[in-house]
């Protein structure tokens, strides 16, 4: 793998990262189009079978790849998810 190879997986990883994150994609239509031989990978920067990507660090490197890109527009859904899930969190104490 070259570079180019690792910049398009990266990319991958990030756009698959966001239709996860926002809902456009679960795990069910996942596995549904693996075992379907529809796609043949789906990069992701964490395992879709123990979180959804939902987390604070993961949304965070999405939007920064996003921001990089110009690409506002989902880096604004991706906010207002992440304060969603924010919000959500009960203090410890």
């Amino acid at each position: 793998m070259d570079f180019l190879d690792d910049l398009e997986l990266y990319n991958d990883a990030m756009c698959n990262a966001y239709d996860f994150i926002t809902g456009r994609t679960d795990l069910r239509s996942l596995e549904e189009q693996l075992s379907h031989g529809k796609i043949d990978r789906y990069p992701l920067p964490f395992d879709p079978i123990s979180e959804d990507g939902r987390t604070e660090d993961i949304i965070d490197i999405v939007i920064e790849h996003f921001t990089t890109l110009e690409e506002y527009e989902k880096c604004a859904e991706l906010v207002k998810i992440k304060n969603a899930c924010n919000d959500l969190k009960t203090p410890i104490g």
